[in-house]
Parts: C-alpha cells; sequence; structure tokens
C-alpha cells in the first residue's frame, strides 16, 4: 500500500513537470513571435539589388555636372553679351545726342530763314570805328523788343554802362529800358554780338518812334545814335 502511493505521487510529480514545461514552451514562443512582428530578413537576391541601384541613379540624374570648358565658355558669352548690349547702349545714348545737338543747331538758322526782314530796318549809327545796328522792333510780351547789333572795327577795345543808355519817345519823353545779351566790352576788331533792348508797352501808347543814344564808359569819346526807330503795332 505504501509502495502504491509513491508510485502515484511520482507520476503526478511528473505530470506536473511535464505540463509546467509545456505552458513555458507556449508562452515563450508566444512572446517571441510577438517581438518579431515587423522584422523581416534582408533581400538578398542579386536582381533586387540592381533594381535599387538603379532607382538610386535615376533619382540623381537631375544633377549635372558641367566640365570646366564649358563653365567658361558660358561665362563669356554672358560677359561678351553685356559688353555688346552696353556699347549698343552707349551707341544709342550718343547718336540721340548727336540728333539733338543738330536739332539745337539748326533750329536757329530755320528762325533765322523764317524772320524775314522788317521793312525800314535796319537802321545803322556809328562812331569811332564802333557800330550800333536795330535789326527790328516787334511787340512781344508786354514789350517793344529791339534786336541790335554792336561791332568795334576800331584799335581799342570799348566799355560801356548800359544803365546810361538813353532812350526817348517821338515827344522828347524819356523811357526806361533794360538790355539783354549787350556785351559790357566790344574788344578790337572783334566779331558782332546781339542782343535785345525792351520797353515796357505801358510807356508806348501814344509813341509812333524811339530813339537811343549810347556812349562808351568812362571815357565817352564816342556817342551812339540811333534815331526814329518806327513803333508799329
Amino acid at each position: 500500500m505504501k509502495l502504491n502511493s509513491t508510485v502515484l505521487l511520482t507520476l503526478i510529480l511528473l505530470i506536473l513537470m511535464l505540463g509546467s514545461g509545456s505552458v513555458s514552451a507556449f508562452w515563450g514562443f508566444t512572446l517571441g513571435s510577438a517581438a518579431l512582428k515587423g522584422v523581416t530578413s534582408p533581400d538578398a537576391r542579386p536582381t533586387n539589388k540592381f533594381a535599387s541601384s538603379k532607382s538610386a541613379k535615376e533619382q540623381h540624374t537631375g544633377l549635372a555636372l558641367l566640365k570646366e570648358d564649358e563653365i567658361l565658355k558660358i561665362v563669356k558669352s554672358r560677359i561678351e553679351g553685356k559688353t555688346k548690349a552696353a556699347k549698343a547702349k552707349k551707341q544709342d545714348d550718343d547718336d540721340e545726342e548727336t540728333n539733338n545737338n543738330k536739332k539745337r543747331e539748326e533750329k536757329p538758322l530755320q528762325v533765322a530763314e523764317q524772320e524775314k526782314p522788317q521793312a525800314g530796318f535796319p537802321i545803322n549809327s556809328e562812331s569811332e570805328g564802333v557800330s550800333i545796328s536795330v535789326q527790328s522792333a516787334r511787340f512781344s510780351g508786354g514789350a517793344l523788343l529791339l534786336k541790335v547789333k554792336m561791332q568795334n572795327k576800331g584799335k581799342d577795345s570799348v566799355r560801356f554802362l548800359y544803365s546810361f543808355l538813353d532812350v526817348s519817345d517821338d515827344k522828347g519823353r524819356t523811357l526806361s529800358a533794360s538790355t539783354e545779351g549787350l556785351p559790357s566790352e566790344l574788344p578790337a576788331n572783334g566779331p558782332t554780338y546781339s542782343g535785345t533792348v525792351s520797353i515796357p508797352t505801358a510807356l508806348l501808347d501814344d509813341v509812333n518812334r524811339v530813339s537811343l543814344a549810347l556812349t562808351d564808359y568812362p571815357a565817352q569819346r564816342l556817342r551812339l545814335e540811333v534815331s526814329n526807330i518806327p513803333v508799329e503795332r
């Protein structure tokens, strides 16, 4: 009886050991499977390696390295293009400036050609080789404008102060006037100078003729007089 109980206890222990071992093995397998989820083994097939390397090359085809010669050619062509453009612009500017200068030079000539001599002019006066000539008398901008030319053919230069210019009407009244462009000094054997004597229109209501008188300064050795300049409205 005692032997049977010992055998039974041994069998029970053996069954418990087998059961616990089976449970441990199953539990370990389950944990290992869960841990290895998502982990794949490397693909060692040569065809896949070739495909992956090919795709990598395709991704880098956008970056193309230029040779040094090609880079120098591109830089040279761009520099030459900018230089040509700058030269063309400068040439255009020079041509435009030349044309403008020609127009400015031609315009006074055209005006002079179109302006017809006024009847009764010029009126001249000369003293000691110095001459004065009134070319025209026209109203413009609220004033009577007398166009005047002066020249010194003598051997000595002559100076003038135009504040001493005497302007009078046909009734002997003194008129105020201003000058523009007339030289303060006429050099000996010099060129002809042009200017304007301006008389306000308000002073010429009943005036038909005006006269000019000018002497040199300070010597006062000559006197230029231009009389009976007609005033036409």
